[in-house]
């Protein structure tokens, strides 16, 4: 039997992402987001219009996006609640946030260079998609302060061992344990639950 509700939000589980983004003054933001997704080499991301990593974007053009894994829930949760823009906005202050101008100490991460963007990539993350953005749509109504980003994948690090060994540009789904976000809380992948047709045509 279904049930007819009205949900504040649709959170509904996609891959937690550590968006690194040049600020203003040459150091590197860096910040947790969970809605994106690719289609191809296109990177689409649902971000605040109000936030620090938006006004990089806007601004500069650049960004890696960095994916986690399931074993560093933690150094992302260590990036909760903190914020790039210093002061920090009045809205974000009633909820705790506060000012950190070293994301990466912050939650015990080490910064790499990237081959051709500018921002640093997280180098103990198992993913990096170094990327640039090709367009900004605004997304609901005003109020919401909400945006949909679009990026093109220029260049993408993977560590080895998540390498298909039969196939060496591909990722073994088995061996890739993704940090997922579903309403606000942290999970990870399980097994396969059923062979799919299409993987086989494709």
């Amino acid at each position: 039997m279904h049930t007819v509700i009205t949900p504040k939000i649709l959170y509904l589980g996609t891959p937690v992402v550590l968006i690194s983004t040049m600020n203003q003054d040459g150091s590197v933001n860096l910040a947790p987001m969970s809605s994106a997704w690719w289609l191809g080499l296109t990177g689409v991301l649902g971000l605040g219009t109000r936030g620090q990593t938006f006004a990089n974007l806007q601004r500069d053009g650049e960004c890696v996006l960095n994916l986690p894994s399931v074993d560093q829930a933690a150094a992302v949760d260590r990036l909760a609640l903190t914020t790039g823009m210093d002061p920090v906005p009045g809205y974000k202050k009633e909820m705790g946030f506060r000012h950190v101008k070293d994301k990466f100490a912050e939650a015990g991460l080490s910064a790499g260079p990237s081959d051709l963007v500018r921002p640093s990539r997280v180098m103990d993350v198992p993913i990096q998609l170094e990327a640039k953005v090709t367009a900004i749509h605004s997304v609901g109504a005003i109020e919401d302060y909400s945006a949909c980003i679009e990026v093109q994948i220029l260049r993408v690090h993977v560590e080895e061992e998540l390498l298909d060994p039969e196939f060496r540009h591909h990722i073994s789904p088995d061996r890739w344990r993704p940090l997922i976000m579903s309403f606000l809380d942290f999970y990870g992948l399980g097994d396969r639950v059923h062979p799919s047709r299409l993987a086989e045509v494709f």
